[in-house]
């Protein structure tokens, strides 16, 4: 059986179930209650070392409490704690995961494994939905806010390529967002990137286009992201690493994905675009010359 908790109804489960478990059991639960933020990113091993019960015993803890394994209550952890640990938390938590480890190693496995990750989750009809909902659209508005800041402009400029009406909403003030997509209707696209710790200015701006009746299509991490809850089309990129820096690895490369498959879906518009701005780009020596 697999379990799906949201929010905090998972302590609140342990907390109750408590009563009831074997004495190892109750050593877990009671070290997740009061370390939730640190258990969450140990392995079933390091767990049972911490508080002294074996491996076998962790595991046995996640079926009890209707998980399929130990990974799937460790995700349900993740889900809980990520978008509420502080900055310095989370420098706190990397330090643990790598500590004297070869970083540049250590991160870029991790970047691998959330790249895998989203490959495999990845919702392939959600995926070719999207790209026809930008084809199709009249506008398109990108907004994402701090980190996630800079997926929307990358995204905005490859737009720019292939449709005319692309907006990169500028995410300054929050006042100022809702000036520029005031205008929005049921024949654009509002794209809202954004991952934990999740911007109330995304989501608020969410909410506004989908009162719009505006198509909204949210790149984040899970299905009940904040920004999914008004998007009719929902993209998830894994960016479970907590750190000091975002993990947006595996985001550029799905939004990378949805450039290439609008690339070919619009293949037929692209080359004369392109030809003409290489023409520009020459005569305005925009790029260094090859011959230079």
């Amino acid at each position: 059986m697999k379990t799906d908790f949201k929010s905090t109804d998972l302590l609140s489960k342990i907390k109750s179930e408590m009563k009831n478990m074997s004495k190892g059991h109750k050593s877990i639960a009671s070290f997740i209650l009061e370390n939730y933020d640190k258990a969450t990113f140990m392995t079933a091993a390091t767990l049972g070392e911490k508080v002294g019960v074996s491996e076998s015993t962790v595991v046995r803890f996640a079926t009890y409490l209707g998980f399929s394994g130990y990974p799937t209550l460790q995700k349900a952890l993740q889900d809980i704690v990520k978008n509420k640990l502080t900055t310095l938390q989370r420098v706190d938590i990397t330090n643990n995961l790598i500590k004297d480890n070869d970083i540049l190693q250590s991160v870029m496995n991790l970047d691998i494994t959330k790249i895998r990750a989203t490959l495999d989750s990845i919702d392939r009809t959600e995926f070719n939905r999207a790209v026809d909902a930008i084809s199709n659209a009249q506008n398109i508005y990108v907004l994402g806010t701090r980190s996630s800041f800079a997926l929307s402009q990358f995204m905005t400029f490859y737009l720019n390529y292939m449709f005319k009406n692309v907006r990169n909403v500028n995410s300054n003030s929050s006042s100022g967002i809702f000036d520029q997509i005031f205008k929005i209707s049921k024949n654009d696209v509002f794209i809202a990137i954004g991952f934990p710790r999740y911007s109330m200015t995304t989501i608020k701006a969410t909410r506004f286009a989908k009162d719009k009746n505006a198509t909204t299509i949210a790149i984040t991490d899970m299905a009940n992201s904040p920004l999914s809850e008004n998007a009719d089309i929902t993209l998830i990129a894994r960016s479970d690493v907590i750190s000091f820096v975002d993990t947006l690895v595996a985001p550029l490369s799905l939004i990378n994905s949805l450039i290439i498959a609008l690339a070919v879906k619009n293949k037929d518009d692209i080359p004369k675009t392109l030809n003409e701005l290489e023409n520009i780009w020459r005569e305005y020596e925009v790029y260094q010359s090859k011959n230079e």
